[in-house]
């Protein structure tokens, strides 16, 4: 998992109004990945999540998270956004990155909650909190993510 997040999967500077327009942002970008063929799926799949609870943490990152038939290959996208989205969260606080996991729906009991574990202990770390955060470089912040994923 060394470098599961390449730098491509990072991005810098976005914009959104809203939770909804924050996930239709991740399922668009899911698809430019190639990790998906269908962002209304993906979309749908993260909407159904938050529904059960809001993925928003602490400290500004919420971590979105889909698994679905829509999902070809697993994978995570990280998303920081120039200003702070009103996101349900733990704190109450604005959300200003999205550490997003993407899985097949096959892999929804073994790769989606590993992943899902180490982003959440990660997230834990205020070391890790604060580097994501100042970091403004996609490659930087790529290798702060798969470090602290094969560590976890």
């Amino acid at each position: 998992m060394s470098e599961f997040v390449p730098a491509s999967n990072v991005v810098l500077g976005q914009s959104a109004a809203s939770v909804d327009e924050a996930l239709r942002l991740l399922a668009a970008k899911a698809v430019e990945l190639g990790l998906s063929d269908d962002a209304e799926g993906v979309y749908g799949a993260y909407k159904a999540r938050e529904v059960e609870g809001t993925t928003g943490m602490t400290g500004g990152f919420a971590i979105p998270h889909a698994k679905s038939d829509a999902i070809k290959a697993a994978g995570m996208i990280v998303v920081k956004f120039s200003e702070g989205i009103e996101w349900p969260s733990m704190d109450n606080a604005p959300v200003t990155c999205a550490i997003s996991i993407l899985t097949p729906a096959a892999e929804a009991g073994t790769t989606h909650l590993r992943l899902l574990s180490k982003v959440a202990a990660l997230l834990m770390d205020d070391g890790f909190r604060a580097n994501v955060q100042a970091f403004d470089d996609a490659e930087k912040i790529a290798e702060l993510v798969n470090s602290g994923l094969a560590e976890a």
